[in-house]
């Protein structure tokens, strides 16, 4: 006597189900390494940009030092929330043999841009920037 069974066997239900439940695990693991890339790209993206401005606004400042470091720090409404700042380094470049005060010279400007995302650990990007300076003529007694 034969049985007309319609309808799926347990053993095959256990075997779609297990398949499923991989598959669904890879997809969340997948789904969650994006959202890290996300975020880790935005805040890169957010320190290309305040580099750039920093850099810029450096390289016209008229009241720079003609030789020094500066740094500081970005508002977090600035940095998205996110601790950051700026350290600089001002130097002159390829000074002539005979320059003396007076004389207009390509002066060095390098920026380093530093946050801290979420995951604690430091990052930083680094900028090199030029532009014209007069070397400063002393300050009489």
């Amino acid at each position: 006597m034969r049985r007309n069974a319609q309808g799926f066997t347990l053993l095959e239900v256990l075997v779609a189900t297990t398949i499923m439940g991989i598959a669904v695990a890879g997809l969340i693991a997948g789904l969650s390494q994006s959202a890290k890339n996300a975020a880790r790209l935005t805040d890169y993206d957010r320190a290309a940009m305040l580099a750039r401005t920093k850099m810029n606004d450096l390289l016209l400042d008229a009241g720079l030092p003609f030789e020094g470091r500066l740094e500081g720090s970005f508002d977090a409404e600035q940095s998205g929330g996110v601790r950051g700042g700026w350290r600089a380094t001002v130097e002159p470049f390829d000074v002539p043999p005979n320059a003396g005060p007076g004389t207009v010279i390509l002066q060095r400007v390098g920026l380093e841009i530093w946050w801290t995302p979420a995951d604690g650990r430091r990052r930083s990007i680094p900028l090199e920037g030029y532009r014209q300076a007069t070397i400063p003529i002393p300050a009489g007694p």
